[in-house]
This record gives C-alpha cells, sequence and structure tokens, in this order.
C-alpha cells in the first residue's frame, strides 16, 4: 500500500482548515466569541493530527523537513494562533460607546508592532522569499544559542518545532489580525459617521428591516435609473445616503452587486416592490 506524502496528507488538512473558514464571515471580520473558540478546538485537532502523521513517517529528507516548518506547519499554526487571539480579544472586549471600543481595537493593533520590531530581520527574511538560511531556521535540533528565539521555544517539543515555524505562523497570524483589526475600527468610525450624519436628520426613527441585499438592489437601481443628482451622484454617495437614512451597514456592496448578477432574478427585491405596488394600486382602485 502506497503511503500518503506530506504534501498531500497537509493539503487534505488544509482543504478541511478551508471548508470551516467558509462557514464564517472572514471577509467582514463578524467573528463572535463562540466562532473563534469552536475554530480554535477544530484547529488544535488538525495540529495534533499533523503531527501524529509526521511522526509516522520512518524517514524525511531535509528538503521536506524544511518545507514542512517553512510552510505546512506554519500555516496550520498561523490560523489556530489568529482565532485564538480573536477569542481572547473578542472576550476582553469592553461594553462602552463606539470611541471606546475603536480605542481599544487600535491598542490592539499597536500590539501587533512589537512583534514585528523584534523580528524585523527574519521577517524581511520570510518575506523576501529567500532560501539561503533555511537549513538554520527550519530545520529541527539546529539551536545555536548565537541565534535569538523567543523564550516559547524552550518549551516547546523540540522535536515538532524549530523555533522558526512559530516566528512564520506568528507572521501569518499577525497579518490577518492587522486586517481583522483595521475592518473593526473601519466599521466602528463608519457607524459613528453614520450616527452623526443621523442626528442631523428631521426624522431619526426610520430602521431598514427587509434583507440587506434588498437594499443594495434599490441602491443599484437608483444609480442606473440616474435620478439621484441628475445622475451625478456615484454609487458610493447613494450607498452612503441610503446607510444614514436606514442605519445600517451595507458592508462590501460590490461584492453584493457581483452576488446579484449572477444569480437567477437578477431584480429580484425591485420586481418585489413593483408586485406589491401594483397590488396596493389595484386594491386602492376596488376600493
Amino acid at each position: 500500500m502506497e503511503r500518503i506524502s506530506v504534501k498531500q496528507f497537509s493539503s487534505d488538512i488544509l482543504e478541511r482548515i478551508q471548508k470551516e473558514l467558509a462557514l464564517i464571515d472572514m471577509e467582514d471580520c463578524h467573528i463572535s466569541i463562540e466562532e473563534s473558540a469552536d475554530m480554535v478546538t477544530f484547529l488544535n485537532k488538525c495540529l495534533i493530527e499533523l503531527r501524529t502523521f509526521f511522526f509516522s513517517l520512518e524517514s524525511i529528507t531535509q528538503e521536506d523537513e524544511m518545507l514542512f516548518f517553512k510552510e505546512i506547519k506554519p500555516e496550520v499554526l498561523g490560523f489556530l494562533l489568529y482565532f485564538n487571539k480573536i477569542h481572547t480579544i473578542e472576550l476582553k472586549c469592553p461594553n462602552g460607546s463606539n470611541d471606546t471600543l475603536i480605542e481599544y481595537y487600535e491598542n490592539e493593533q499597536k500590539s501587533l508592532t512589537f512583534f514585528f520590531e523584534r523580528n524585523l530581520d527574519f521577517y524581511q527574511y520570510y518575506r523576501s522569499k529567500s532560501t539561503h538560511s533555511d537549513d538554520r531556521y527550519f530545520l529541527r535540533k539546529k539551536f545555536n544559542n548565537k541565534v535569538c528565539l523567543e523564550s516559547v521555544y524552550f518549551i516547546m517539543d523540540s522535536d515538532f518545532c524549530t523555533g522558526y515555524d512559530y516566528k512564520v505562523a506568528k507572521i501569518i497570524c499577525n497579518e490577518m489580525l492587522r486586517i481583522y483589526l483595521n475592518k473593526k475600527v473601519n466599521n466602528l468610525e463608519k457607524q459613528l459617521f453614520i450616527d452623526k450624519k443621523r442626528a442631523s436628520l428631521p426624522i431619526g426613527n426610520l430602521r431598514w428591516t427587509g434583507p440587506l441585499v434588498a437594499l443594495t438592489e434599490f441602491g443599484y437601481g437608483f444609480d442606473a435609473s440616474e435620478y439621484v443628482n441628475n445622475g451625478k451622484a456615484d454609487v458610493k454617495e447613494i450607498m452612503t445616503g441610503l446607510e444614514i437614512l436606514f442605519n445600517v451597514d451595507l458592508g462590501k456592496y460590490y461584492r453584493t452587486y457581483t452576488s446579484m448578477r449572477g444569480r437567477g432574478e437578477q431584480t429580484k427585491y425591485l420586481k418585489i416592490m413593483i408586485e406589491r405596488l401594483k397590488k396596493r394600486m389595484d386594491e386602492d382602485d376596488s376600493k
């Protein structure tokens, strides 16, 4: 029976991880405490599977070992560190105003620079896709006391780490965290802007209670009709106006528009509006 290769086994695990990630709102970074906790449990199991498989190998070439600790293990570990950090961040998130939340997430952003500054040389090596020192960074039991390692190295399983596989995982984790935290701050700042604009409206209790995709469809309908500002208002202005009027966040509405174009009924909600308006007119005419 042919033994499965390291690449094939890791590919299968990564495919399973991607399926789990597809169930979470990774794009807009709306990840709940429960979702992050479930992902930590799942990813930890994946890492254990990877470790068990790795030790089941009768032998491994230096090239495969370097590949494993430079690319394969760090990707799984990077996701694990990412969701564990999100779980911690959201668990400790204070109750307060949007200003308070913005300050909290911005402080988390600043903390990311600490690791970057301490590991700048290695970060540059890794990001430049250099390979000349891979045998020093990604082979086990190559510890050199002249090389600076994180303290965590000394409590790690030396048979399943090189110290630098952890650093790569931290780089992967931190880059995803930076995106997550940026979007958190941007969304909160956008809500502050909406709240400020709504406060100046004569009618402040209007709330959108239908599907967000419907409002997005109506917004693109306004844009296509050129009825707003004689056609000089762009989509962003129209969408922002709808967000302010109805106190909603339409998110990545251009992605929603792309999805609308690909569905069977492209103008589903506009047609529903037309049908209901016609029905009301018919009912009024029959009175």
